[in-house]
């Protein structure tokens, strides 16, 4: 088959699948083709359609490709399914952040860490299909292991963990301080005068 019909198969696929395809899917699903080919035929899609500028876009998200809408059209397509996104409480961020920079992590990790209890944000995020149990930690107790999974990509578009920002580049967006080039007033008003 051309190499053409082999991008429009996989497109098709693409189009109908609701969760990202691995190259390891594809390459059982189209056995036919040469995994090279399939490797191929891919990245070429992702530029075509990167270069077309269309309403969608074909991204590598967690661990596979998936069609998806251009995230600068999510106010437009909110109003078509009235939804307003979804929505995370602060704890709920917090404790998502630390499990995803520090997994595998421990609930009494996540805790000591955030300074309160979290059970039932961990029971929250776990009906969410965020996290996921990796095990238990052989320690006395045997506490369950905590991660991210692949809902959690999903969600927030990451290709891995590696695509997850640094600690630099989230201070680069914190607005800056007001108050940095002002001097430190004293605290003992005796020195005041």
């Amino acid at each position: 088959m051309p190499a053409r019909s082999l991008k429009t198969i996989i497109e098709s696929l693409l189009f109908v699948h609701d969760q990202p395809l691995t190259l390891d899917r594809l390459a059982l699903l189209l056995e036919e083709f040469e995994r090279s080919e399939i490797r191929s035929a891919l990245e070429e899609l992702v530029r075509e359609y990167e270069e077309a500028q269309r309403g969608i876009v074909l991204a590598q998200v967690a661990g596979g490709y998936q069609l998806r809408s251009r995230p600068e059209h999510a106010d437009y397509i909110r109003r078509l399914t009235k939804s307003r996104g979804v929505k995370f409480s602060q704890s709920a961020l917090e404790t998502l952040a630390i499990i995803a920079y520090r997994q595998p992590i421990t609930r009494a990790e996540v805790e000591y860490l955030r300074g309160v209890d979290s059970g039932g944000v961990l029971k929250s995020l776990l009906e969410k299909k965020l996290l996921r149990i990796l095990g238990k930690k052989d320690v006395p107790g045997k506490p369950i292991i905590y991660g991210t999974s692949r809902e959690f990509l999903e969600l927030f578009g990451l290709k891995d963990l590696n695509a997850l920002p640094s600690l630099k580049e989230i201070q680069e967006l914190a607005p800056p301080d007001p108050f940095a080039d002002q001097p430190a007033l004293p605290l003992d008003p005796v020195e005041a005068q």
